[in-house]
């Protein structure tokens, strides 16, 4: 069982989370509207991703005999700029979740809740890979500049992404 606070405080994540998958998709569409169909599939999988990531924590908190309280997701940004933009738009937005992440943690410390904190330790891994995956994009995005060429390459790179596995981390 967990404690009340926790509960809320996951639930709360769960929101998070669910904003990420929205965010990522409302990107993907963006990036198909700027002619990027890579950084459209991309993003994309992130929005997969985010939903396993969703999914996890909506389980967990059932597991552990607490209430799912859904609470409305916040509408998006509809530009997000160049390319470029768009990956420190991401990068800002993983390490938001990072930092809650990390703040879930040491309310599971606190607690002494060691389920909650042997669960939350694979997030805390995760978001290691999320910011750099990001920073994997970022860096060639940052050299290339305005070099068109260079951008096309960007994109069909993205373009070959593999999707996450099926119940990868679920």
């Amino acid at each position: 069982m967990i404690s009340e606070k926790m509960e809320a405080e996951l639930n709360e994540q769960v929101n998070k989370e669910f904003y990420s998958a929205y965010l990522y998709l409302a990107m993907a569409a963006y990036c198909t509207d700027m002619g990027l169909p890579g950084f459209a599939h991309w993003m994309r999988l992130q929005y997969e991703e985010e939903n396993m990531h969703v999914t996890k924590m909506y389980d967990y908190i059932l597991d552990q005999g607490g209430k799912i309280h859904l609470k409305a997701i916040e509408e998006p940004p509809k530009e997000y700029g160049t390319p470029l933009q768009i990956f420190e738009t991401t990068l800002q937005h993983e390490q938001f979740i990072t930092r809650s992440i990390h703040q879930l943690m040491s309310l599971a410390v606190q607690e002494n809740d060691y389920a909650t904190q042997t669960f939350l330790q694979w997030y805390v891994t995760e978001q290691v890979e999320e910011e750099s995956n990001v920073n994997d994009v970022l860096n060639p995005l940052r050299m290339v500049g305005d070099d068109k060429g260079g951008l096309m390459l960007i994109d069909q790179k993205l373009g070959g992404r593999a999707a996450p596995a099926a119940n990868a981390g679920v």
